[in-house]
C-alpha cells in the first residue's frame, strides 16, 4: 500500500479517487460481459467455419481424382484465380475489428466442349474453399482482437475490484482515525492551556 499523508486534503482525494473508481467500474464490468459473449459468439464462427471448411475439401478431394493427368490438374488450377479478398470493419465494445466480405475470382470462361464434365463442378468446390480459408482468417484475427480486449478489461476490473476500492477505502478509514485522533488531542490540549491560563490568573 502507497504511503498516504493523514491530511484533509489527502481525504478528499482519496474520496474522490474511491467516486472515481467506483463510478467506471459498472462500464468496465459490463464492457467484460459484452466481450465474454463475442468472444463464445467468435468461437462458434470459428467452429462453423472449420466445419464448413472440413466439409468443402471432402467434396473437393471426391472430384479431384477425376483430374489425376497432371496436365489435367494444371488446367483446372488456372481457371481458379483470386483477385481480391474483401473485408470492412466493425465495431465491438468500442474495438476495431475486421469483417470478412467475400473474395472476388478472376472471370476466367472454359470451352465446355474439350473440357470434362466434372469442371463447373470443381472450379465452384476451389472457389468455396479458398472463399471459406480467407473467411477463416478473418474470423481468427476477430477472435485474437476481442480475446486480447477481454483480457486487459478484466485485468482492469479486478484492479478497480480488489485493489483500488479496497485501498482507497483503507486508505479513507485510516485517515479519519487519525484526523479524529489528532482533533481530539488538539481539544485536549486546548483544555489544558485554559486550564493553566485560568489557574495563572487566580494566582
Amino acid at each position: 500500500m502507497a504511503k498516504i499523508k493523514y491530511t484533509k486534503t489527502e481525504l478528499k482525494y482519496q474520496q474522490d479517487a474511491l467516486k472515481q473508481f467506483t463510478r467506471f467500474l459498472p462500464t468496465l464490468q459490463l464492457k467484460k460481459q459484452q466481450l465474454q459473449q463475442e468472444v463464445r459468439v467468435s468461437v462458434e464462427k470459428l467452429a462453423a467455419n472449420r466445419a464448413a471448411r472440413k466439409a468443402a475439401l471432402e467434396k473437393l478431394a471426391g472430384i479431384l481424382p477425376f483430374f489425376s493427368d497432371a496436365d489435367e490438374a494444371a488446367r483446372l488450377a488456372s481457371l481458379v484465380e483470386v483477385t481480391a479478398i474483401e473485408a470492412s470493419t466493425g465495431n465491438i465494445a468500442g474495438i476495431t475489428i475486421p469483417v470478412f466480405e467475400r473474395v472476388e475470382f478472376a472471370d476466367i470462361h472454359w470451352d465446355l466442349l474439350t473440357t470434362p464434365w466434372h469442371t463447373d463442378d470443381c472450379v465452384e468446390a476451389l472457389k468455396e474453399s479458398l472463399s471459406l480459408r480467407a473467411e477463416g482468417k478473418v474470423l481468427e484475427k476477430q477472435y485474437q482482437l476481442l480475446l486480447a480486449e477481454l483480457t486487459t478489461t478484466t485485468q482492469r476490473v479486478n484492479l478497480f475490484e480488489k485493489v483500488k476500492i479496497p485501498e482507497c477505502k483503507e486508505n479513507i478509514r485510516r485517515i479519519k482515525i487519525q484526523l479524529g485522533d489528532m482533533e481530539t488531542s488538539a481539544v485536549a490540549r486546548s483544555k489544558i492551556a485554559k486550564g493553566k491560563s485560568g489557574q495563572l490568573i487566580l494566582e
